[in-house]
């Protein structure tokens, strides 16, 4: 029976190759956008999920109570892990991590700058980062201990081997002995690093780390086996108020955990405790990718039941012979299995054509798992399910027909039967205008982000890190450079332009409330920053050599003089960490963070010898090149032990908003993607009224109907059911959107024109699918049409 089953479909799907072309092929679009979003969901979801103790592996986080606020932030102090072992019994490993930064190394003479940070001697044995040489008792269990990677060894020794116990050059201004040697971090992880040295290293170079009132260093513990993680929760909510005595009414600190393998997907924070992040993308996605599957069941429904006057005959004969309509049901649900296998065998090839182009646009590693055997269970299980809810509704549909009526030729088609599948065109059409609607609104906010005034210029604007020899030849190398043809301005900051990552609420001023505690951000810079940076001045002056106690003196920004509420700031006492001095220019606010927050209050102190940061760079408009090329000579001849590295500060700008440019372009893909398969299903819907409406045309075109009358006949109900989908799409879309975009607190509006747009784009695609069948309709010869009569 079963062959038989088979031999009737393969001769149907070969009797009728152009409609089983298209079934399949909507099918297969649908089923290869599902399996690339599957690939990507399963990689997200296995970012840190490698680790052996994951489930003991927890963050340590800190909530914020002040200025009538509660934020939330991974930011510790530098010694808050060592205390934690010492005083909470049921951790049994704890480590601090440092910012991941470039740092310089040397062997011999060969100088190469890697990416790595700091960390406590316990990290190796919270973490799986397999050890290909040394043991996670003796790695980093010295100050003067470094572990690096494979690659890392092999750059520098030729192998793990011959790395170990050998000595490299940090910075040019240290030494360390290999003690461990890593394997290469695997793609599905967070925290990415070539070297890791001793955490006793990075509270040498950052005192500041030492004190409790400040944060920086992330934190992580692993529990003891028989720990309970709510119990240990509750009892490090107060932990800080130990060792904090900066805490007060108008400030105060609590502790809180976090699974370690929740951070990548949940790191945003609600009222202070971890809430959302890109979770919400997986989500978002995998509702996508559900979505364009039912798009694609819903073009099979479509598309076969079109056909469904084409194998009446077949069936009425059938049920004469003696088929039962459970017989009839199985038989058309095994065709449409059948289909789908072939769709499912065609998006595996397409998967693996398209798979390195999405990779690049997801800015992922992904690879087609064929040895996960869970994978291939899930794919054949999507294949039975698919099939069987494609196959359906035509199954009932076909095999309710009256052999009688069918034999006599007066098939008709129930009402309700003739609703559901216009309903399932505008179901299509709905989710293809959010679609359309959800990524012009995309492109929008992507727009905005890329042209939206900082109030400074990032154009032509590069920095360098200030290291080695530069720092104290900074005003050599500033003097030598200035006198570079391309080279405009030159100055010096702590941080990069695009990204101030300290703040304080140390600050004090005449008639500040001292119950409310007032977060500020704050930079040091040096001579000339508002003109490299191109700032424009609200009150007052820049810092100038001409003023000699310039060094104790402030600027702030808008929104800093906002809070402090002087009403003639220039000259007004301001004192930062007990260091007395006055402000001496306010700055109109320009954005130093994401558009995702608002501008912070800042200050701006002046240090031309600070020991650490960046030299800001404005070159000359076309000149870049040749700027950047007399800046790398000179800093060889001035930093000889240092590799030259630079960075574009409209670069990283953009590096900001990956996300989101992700976002777009996968958007833009899924919405071209639902559109196409709605069309098939549309095309599907206009050759099903075709047929049933083939004698009426006839007899129309016998009484001198024109083709164009006959078009607008055929036509004027789709362009209705598009209608009825923009109608519900629009709202929906609209609420969706707005959502999206109150992520951020600077973004674009929706416009009126967004949903006009969406309106066009679908009625034209809409008439231009159903246009090639009613045209065909219209034309046919009514001698055809007719001749049963």
């Amino acid at each position: 029976m079963i062959k038989n089953y088979l031999k009737i479909a393969w001769r149907n799907l070969w009797r009728n190759k152009f409609f089983s072309t298209i079934n399949i092929l909507g099918l297969a679009l649908g089923m290869a956008c599902s399996i690339l979003i599957l690939l990507w969901v399963q990689n997200e979801l296995s970012i840190d999920s490698f680790h052996t103790n994951g489930s003991r592996l927890y963050a340590v986080y800190e909530r914020q109570y002040y200025d009538n606020k509660i934020q939330g932030q991974y930011a510790t102090p530098g010694v808050l892990a060592a205390q934690m072992k010492k005083d909470i019994p049921e951790v049994e490993y704890a480590t601090n991590f440092g910012f991941n930064n470039d740092a310089t190394f040397q062997v011999g003479n060969k100088i190469l700058k890697l990416n790595g940070s700091a960390a406590d001697s316990d990290y190796f044995k919270m973490f799986s980062y397999p050890l290909l040489q040394g043991t996670p008792q003796t790695a980093l269990n010295t100050p003067v201990s470094i572990a690096i990677s494979r690659k890392m060894a092999e750059n520098f020794f030729g192998s793990p081997q011959a790395a170990i116990g050998k000595t490299i050059r940090y910075q040019n201004n240290k030494n360390f002995t290999i003690t461990a040697v890593f394997e290469d971090q695997p793609k599905n992880t967070s925290i990415k690093f070539d070297y890791l040295i001793n955490w006793a290293n990075f509270l040498k170079e950052n005192a500041w780390a030492k004190e409790w009132g400040n944060n920086g260093p992330s934190a992580f513990v692993m529990l003891r086996a028989n720990a309970n993680a709510t119990l240990v929760d509750k009892k490090i909510t107060r932990f800080l108020d130990t060792y904090n005595k900066e805490q007060s009414k108008a400030f105060r600190e609590e502790l809180g955990l976090q699974k370690f393998g929740d951070i990548y997907l949940h790191s945003d924070f609600t009222n202070g405790k971890p809430d959302g992040g890109q979770i919400e993308y997986v989500h978002l996605f995998s509702i996508v990718a559900v979505f364009i599957l039912l798009i694609a069941c819903i073009n099979f429904m479509n598309l076969t039941t079109a056909r469904s006057v084409k194998r009446a005959r077949e069936i009425g004969v059938r049920k004469v012979v003696g088929a039962v309509r459970g017989v009839l049901i199985r038989q058309f649900i095994g065709e449409a299995i059948l289909l789908t296998l072939i769709a499912v065998i065609i998006s595996i090839l397409l998967v693996l054509i398209l798979l390195p182009v999405f990779n690049t646009v997801t800015q992922k590693e992904i690879s087609y798992p064929f040895a996960n055997l869970s994978f291939w269970l899930w794919l054949l299980g999507l294949t039975f399910i698919t099939g069987f809810l494609s196959g359906s509704y035509p199954a009932l549909f076909l095999s309710s027909f009256s052999p009688v009526k069918v034999l006599k030729g007066t098939v008709k088609l129930s009402t309700g039967s003739a609703w559901f599948r216009k309903g399932l065109v505008v179901f299509q059409f709905v989710l293809s205008v959010v679609l359309i609607v959800g990524t012009i609104v995309v492109s929008k906010q992507v727009n905005y982000i890329q042209t939206k005034n900082l109030g400074y210029d990032r154009e032509n604007l590069i920095y360098i890190p200030l290291e080695g020899d530069l720092t104290a030849k900074y005003n050599i190398f500033k003097d030598e450079a200035l006198r570079m043809p391309g080279i405009q301005e030159i100055t010096r900051m702590s941080d990069p332009p695009i990204n101030f990552g300290s703040s304080t609420g140390g600050v004090n001023w005449d008639g500040k409330d001292p119950n409310v505690n007032i977060e500020f951000t704050q930079v040091s810079v040096g001579y000339d920053f508002t003109r490299t940076m191109k700032l424009k001045m609200a009150y007052g002056r820049d810092f100038s050599k001409d003023f000699a106690t310039d060094s104790s003196n402030y600027m702030i920004n808008e929104s800093a003089l906002k809070r402090i509420k002087y009403a003639n700031p220039i000259g007004k006492p301001f004192t930062m960490w007990g260091k007395k001095g006055t402000i001496i220019g306010v700055l109109k606010d320009f954005h130093f963070n994401s558009l995702h927050d608002p501008i912070q209050p800042l200050i701006i102190r002046l240090r031309e010898k600070e020991v650490y940061g960046n030299i800001l760079i404005r070159t000359q408009a076309g000149q870049t090149k040749q700027a950047i090329a007399t800046v790398e000579k000179l800093c060889k001849e001035l930093n000889p032990n240092f590799t030259f590295t630079y960075y574009f500060t409209d670069e990283e700008y953009q590096k900001l908003y990956n996300s989101e440019q992700v976002v777009g372009n996968l958007s833009k893909a899924f919405a071209f993607l639902a559109i196409f398969i709605s069309c098939l299903g549309l095309l599907g819907l206009a050759m099903f009224t075709a047929e049933q409406r083939i004698k009426e045309i006839g007899i129309r075109k016998v009484l001198g109907a024109s083709v164009g009358s006959l078009f607008t006949l055929l036509s004027k109900e789709f362009l209705i059911l598009v209608l009825i989908a923009l109608f519900i799409a629009s709202p929906a879309a609209w609420i969706g959107m707005n959502i999206w975009l109150k992520g951020y607190t600077y973004h674009t509006t929706i416009d009126w024109w967004v949903f006009l747009l969406s309106a066009v784009l679908s009625i034209m695609i809409a008439l231009i699918t159903v246009s090639f069948q009613s045209v065909k309709a219209a034309l046919m010869n009514p001698v055809k049409s007719l001749r049963s009569e």
